[in-house]
């Protein structure tokens, strides 16, 4: 079973897929010169950056099979982050997107964007908004809320704070989905997602979160597959967000 921790064009996906696939959209109005991405995965924003860059290096800690042949200006680069193998002032640009939840020296992890950035270069990084998680997701080290996420990033001249939002779809969607997510966890009486460690949880809940994300689809096929990219939009940043968006300027 494909793990539902790395975006996939699985159709049950969708949900996710399209939120996902709006951060790209995004930074490809503002990325120019030597782009950096910080967390390929299987690649699924690669021909989105790549045309808006001279240079474009994608980065993750292994090469995703789904990856396949790259364009002439795109460079894939195996490394586990922090540090960054690369020297100062590298790229005008950095993108990361739903990664830095993963990282534990996240602050080690802000540094070395910044000391690969040149003057004046952006940082672009999306994560999930903590006061829209479900659940624990014992894949994250941990979630950020708005105010945690300021101050991580408070060593950048400029911070544009924004979120990703959704229409009223995106919401039935959410809607079912925290319904049925409730129903699996009133088995948790103890509530050991919330004290057991991270490894331990890690395979029972990528299972779980599949198999949830496969029924959701089988009981709402129109919805789950009618959800497209314009049915998210970004704007101000708040609790009601999916996801932090912030544009960071060194």
């Amino acid at each position: 079973m494909a793990t539902a921790e790395r975006v996939s064009r699985e159709v049950s996906d969708n949900f996710v897929f399209q939120r996902s696939r709006l951060a790209y959209v995004e930074a490809a109005r503002l990325v120019r010169g030597r782009v950096l991405e910080i967390g390929t995965g299987t690649g699924y924003g690669i021909d989105v950056i790549a045309p808006c860059a001279e240079h474009f290096v994608t980065l993750d800690k292994f090469r995703s099979a789904e990856l396949g042949t790259l364009p002439a200006n795109v460079e894939f680069c195996e490394a586990k982050v922090p540090p960054l193998p690369f020297a100062d002032a590298t790229f005008d640009c950095v993108v990361s997107f739903q990664v830095i939840e993963h990282i534990k020296r996240d602050r080690i992890f802000v540094d070395e964007v910044r000391r690969v950035l040149k003057p004046g270069g952006l940082f672009i990084v999306s994560t999930p908004n903590r006061p829209m998680s479900l659940t624990r997701n014992p894949w994250h080290v941990r979630e950020y809320t708005a105010a945690q996420f300021d101050a991580l990033l408070s060593s950048f001249s400029e911070v544009r704070r924004m979120g990703v939002e959704g229409n009223a779809s995106v919401w039935r969607y959410y809607e079912k989905n925290r319904a049925s997510v409730q129903r699996i966890m009133r088995f948790d009486v103890l509530r050991m997602q919330w004290w057991l460690p991270r490894w331990l949880l890690q395979l029972p809940y990528d299972v779980m979160n599949r198999l949830n994300r496969r029924r959701l689809h089988s009981a709402n096929r129109e919805l789950t597959e009618g959800i497209k990219m314009s049915d998210y939009y970004i704007t101000e940043v708040s609790d009601r967000c999916f996801d932090l968006f912030y544009v960071a300027k060194k």
